[in-house]
């Protein structure tokens, strides 16, 4: 391009320089676009364990649990002097009871 094409065309170096432009500030939108989303999955874990501390929540499991509906109603016991760890005794309400039991 010579010297003299830019008093001979101004719209043609004018439209150039406002794509360049353009093009500068959606650069500038991405990279802190970027810098943003980077900077909250790095934020998000730090502060959602900064709450636990502060609440007491250590080492608690907060999932609930449910359980459906029956007719049948029992306990369930378990004993430090049963046969084994996990030896369980089911008691009825009618009195009937089942699994390992003394």
């Amino acid at each position: 391009m010579r010297v003299d094409q830019d008093w001979d065309y101004p719209e043609v170096t004018q439209a150039s320089r406002l794509n360049s432009a353009g093009m500068g500030a959606i650069r500038i939108a991405l990279l802190f676009g970027s810098a943003a989303v980077a900077l909250g999955l790095i934020v998000a874990p730090i502060a959602e364990k900064q709450l636990q501390r502060s609440a007491g929540l250590g080492g608690v499991d907060r999932m609930t649990t449910g359980s459906i509906g029956s007719r049948d109603i029992y306990t369930m016991r378990r004993s430090v002097l049963q046969s084994s760890p996990t030896a369980v005794c089911i008691m009825h309400t009618d009195g009937r009871r089942s699994g390992d039991c003394r």
